[in-house]
């Protein structure tokens, strides 16, 4: 997403930049029902991402946030100690593996909340994040900003 913090340096050519490529008309249909409140899964999107295994981790936890649904990030950060057979895994290095998302609003970043119920974190800004919940359906006046 052009504005977020960490956007993907992408070498632009004609091919991968093309309308008619297959790839992009899928994530435009994805996005588009998105958008118009359905609810796509996004197992229908055969993503190749690049990233550390961390970051990887990190975001095949996040494809499993349920549509309408928060999580915090201590939350995730036991998830994936969890699934790495660690003793803690740090919320800051949730918070940093999300930041990088190449594809933050199919891999839904913006359905990590803070703790203390603070909006934050998002590299999109918080204002796109608070749109985003909203579209789903969650009841955002119980989060700060």
């Amino acid at each position: 997403m052009r504005g977020k913090k960490f956007f993907p340096n992408f070498k632009e050519s004609e091919a991968l930049f093309s309308e008619s490529n297959p790839v992009l008309i899928q994530a435009k249909s994805w996005l588009y029902r998105y958008f118009s409140g359905e609810r796509p899964e996004i197992s229908e999107l055969n993503l190749s991402l690049k990233g550390s295994d961390f970051r990887k981790e990190v975001w095949k936890e996040l494809c499993k946030i349920p549509y309408g649904s928060t999580v915090t990030y201590g939350e995730l950060a036991n998830r994936i100690a969890a699934r790495l057979n660690k003793k803690n895994v740090s919320a800051r290095a949730i918070g940093g593996a999300a930041a990088h998302n190449p594809i933050s609003i199919i891999i839904p970043c913006h359905r990590i909340v803070g703790a203390n119920g603070r909006l934050t974190g998002y590299s999109g800004g918080i204002s796109k994040k608070l749109k985003l919940l909203k579209l789903e359906g969650v009841n955002t006046d119980k989060f700060l900003i």
